[in-house]
């Protein structure tokens, strides 16, 4: 039996982003829909929620971030923005919404791709629960709250082991600073500095070469990603 190829909505006004999106993604494997505007968006997950949602925030209607709200309050599909808008607080607000990821226009199609298989790979660990995670010789077990790099043991303390495992229950997705202040102190501190060097003794602790992190790689101004499984 053929396994259903996922389902991908594209939510963007622009003829050319639909023209180039819709045939790339349809012959990369993917069921392709297209709403142009975030009241039609917001009507067609309603009928049938896509695998991923790629989402430009410039809507004729309304706002991309509203839509994202609005899509929070009820599910998880996997949200990729895709915009022109390069500000930095504005990724960092729309990923803390709960946007999965981010991508700048213009964008290359095998980095959206890409985006959008670790958008899929995090929604079946949503789905599955997980106990361990592997990935670039780094593994981590969730039940035994061990990590071991190519088979080595990794001592951590708690905060680092924290922050860790968040980034690895988002791997290939973009966690935020606000994100990993939540997970590593509580929602109350806001001061980005604490992530900045925890994430620093993490990378000494297991990256071959900390001065060029290869596992747990930064996004300017916005946070931290963790390669993909």
């Amino acid at each position: 039996m053929n396994e259903v190829a996922p389902s991908v909505l594209v939510v963007d006004d622009e003829p050319s982003i639909q023209r180039v999106l819709k045939p790339s993604l349809a012959a990369a494997g993917y069921q392709v829909s297209v709403a142009g505007t975030g009241t039609d968006a917001l009507s067609q997950v309603a009928r049938a929620i896509p695998d991923v949602i790629l989402l430009d925030l410039g809507l004729p209607d309304m706002d991309g971030k509203d839509v994202i709200v609005s899509l929070r309050s009820w599910t998880i599909a996997p949200i990729i923005v895709l915009s022109a808008r390069n500000d930095e607080a504005e990724r960092i607000a729309a990923l803390d919404i709960g946007a999965d990821d981010y991508v700048i226009k213009p964008f290359h199609m095998g980095e959206l791709q890409a985006r959008v298989r670790a958008a899929l790979r995090y929604r079946q660990r949503r789905q599955v629960k997980q106990t361990t995670f592997s990935a670039g010789g780094l593994h981590i077990d969730y039940v035994q709250r061990s990590v071991t790099v190519s088979g080595q043991p990794v001592k951590l303390t708690r905060k680092e082991y924290d922050l860790l495992r968040t980034l690895a229950q988002h791997a290939g997705q973009v966690v935020t600073h606000k994100q990993l202040l939540a997970a590593g102190w509580g929602a109350a501190v806001t001061d980005t500095q604490f992530v900045r060097v925890y994430i620093g003794q993490l990378r000494q602790k297991i990256e071959e070469d900390p001065a060029t992190p290869r596992l747990v790689l930064t996004e300017s101004g916005v946070g931290y990603r963790l390669i993909g499984d």
